[in-house]
């Protein structure tokens, strides 16, 4: 129980802040607006730090790459698998949030008042016309800001690749980066003990000012989205194991998966579960290759709970500023926006959410409102994204190994 909770002190704690400010925002309603310079103070801090933090650790993390050591039909495999897997988790966020209303707003001009931003970004645009518009930006200074994510993510990127082709001409740089990396990192962490007082005041306002209709939104979101986890857990991986291995890779695979399961749920890390996860691979009937090539990648390529996650937010946000995407918008940013920074080990769920917020054309003050649905989703979402690996090896293990994978391994 003390590891349990240990696990999930902060988690605990945000959302008992939360609550608390709820609380307050109900209780003193519009009075409730006295603590919106605590909640500033937590907002701008990350708006200050995410600009270096998203150069610095997608940087550190392509340069630190290594090509894996596998056969290139078990890594191909993987790949078809992980974006398969990927879009069919998108279009079933899509389909589950698209007939139900999030949240209830009736007025976006006062919530863009709270948020302190007068318009939206013209929703006009085609996703092509916006991506491209997003991409660079037309001076150094204008690409050090938060209002051009995207174009710093792709330098960010071309930054990496320059490095890592200078080679040793580049190890200077490269120990700098890194350096610079673990000082921006500990600056989040402390950033991170603030967080219970910004978003409790944040949200005690956001409450007291707009009411009660968004605390329920919150909860709404958190009781779809777990009923959502809860389908793809039982329905969606059993029909990947029956595709796989048939009615013996079915039984196989709810015999090995409940200490993943467990696993995920009582540490809430996908990383935690690897060991556990990849011994369930191969106690499935897995190859040790594919179960030891598929599981550690998964972890940081392959996130279903994340990209469910991923279309919550992006359609809570569309229902608070009553704005109306398509359905392919929605798809396709929610992948993106899961896809391309996965592989960040810290930082890379801030990142997401500012993508959404960018690319999608939201006010740049909703991130706490991101960063409170991430919280209340992150149990669940955390079981799926383990459990999905171990769906993931039997599909490229079917793949690989022909359709009687499983007798072969056993």
């Amino acid at each position: 129980m003390k590891k349990i909770f240990k696990n999930y002190k902060s988690t605990i704690i945000l959302l008992g802040s939360i609550i608390l400010g709820g609380i307050i925002g109900l209780i003193f309603g519009e009075k409730a607006a006295v603590l919106s310079p605590l909640g500033d103070i937590f907002i701008n801090l990350m708006f200050v730090v995410i600009v270096p933090l998203i150069f610095l650790t997608v940087t550190t993390a392509i340069i630190k790459m290594e090509s894996p050591k596998r056969l290139g039909k078990i890594m191909s495999r993987i790949v078809i698998v992980f974006i398969i897997m990927s879009v069919i988790s998108a279009l079933i966020g899509v389909v589950s949030t698209y007939a139900v209303k999030l949240v209830d707003n009736k007025n976006t001009s006062s919530i863009l008042e709270l948020l302190d931003e007068e318009t939206v970004i013209d929703t006009d645009l085609s996703i092509l016309e916006r991506t491209a518009s997003l991409l660079t930006a037309g001076d150094f200074n204008t690409l050090l800001s938060k209002d051009s994510i995207i174009a710093l993510l792709v330098f960010s990127i071309i930054f990496a690749l320059a490095v890592r082709k200078s080679k040793e001409k580049g190890e200077t740089v490269t120990k700098i980066l890194f350096s610079l990396n673990e000082v921006v990192l500990n600056f989040v962490n402390i950033i991170m003990y603030y967080a219970p007082i910004g978003l409790g005041c944040y949200f005690a306002t956001l409450i007291g000012t707009y009411g009660e209709s968004i605390a329920v939104g919150f909860l709404k979101t958190f009781v779809i989205y777990t009923i959502v986890c809860v389908f793809v857990y039982v329905v969606v991986y059993s029909v990947y194991a029956l595709i796989a291995g048939g009615k013996k890779g079915l039984k196989a695979y709810w015999k090995n998966i409940v200490p993943p399961t467990i696993t995920a749920l009582a540490t809430c890390s996908s990383a935690a579960c690897i060991p556990v996860n990849v011994k369930a691979s191969k106690d499935v009937g897995v190859s040790d290759d594919i179960a030891e090539t598929t599981i550690p990648m998964g972890t940081s390529f392959h996130k279903d709970g994340s990209v469910i996650g991923s279309v919550f937010k992006i359609m809570f946000l569309v229902n608070l500023f009553n704005m109306n995407p398509s359905i392919w918008t929605v798809l396709g940013v929610s992948i993106l926006a899961t896809l391309l920074v996965t592989a960040v080990p810290v930082g890379g769920g801030t990142i997401s959410e500012m993508f959404i917020i960018t690319l999608m054309g939201f006010p740049a003050g909703s991130l706490p409102i991101l960063t409170i649905i991430a919280t209340v989703i992150d149990a669940p979402a955390t079981v799926l994204n383990v459990v999905g690996d171990t769906a993931s090896s039997m599909l490229v293990g079917r793949m690989v190994d022909g359709k009687k994978f499983l007798k072969k391994n056993k």
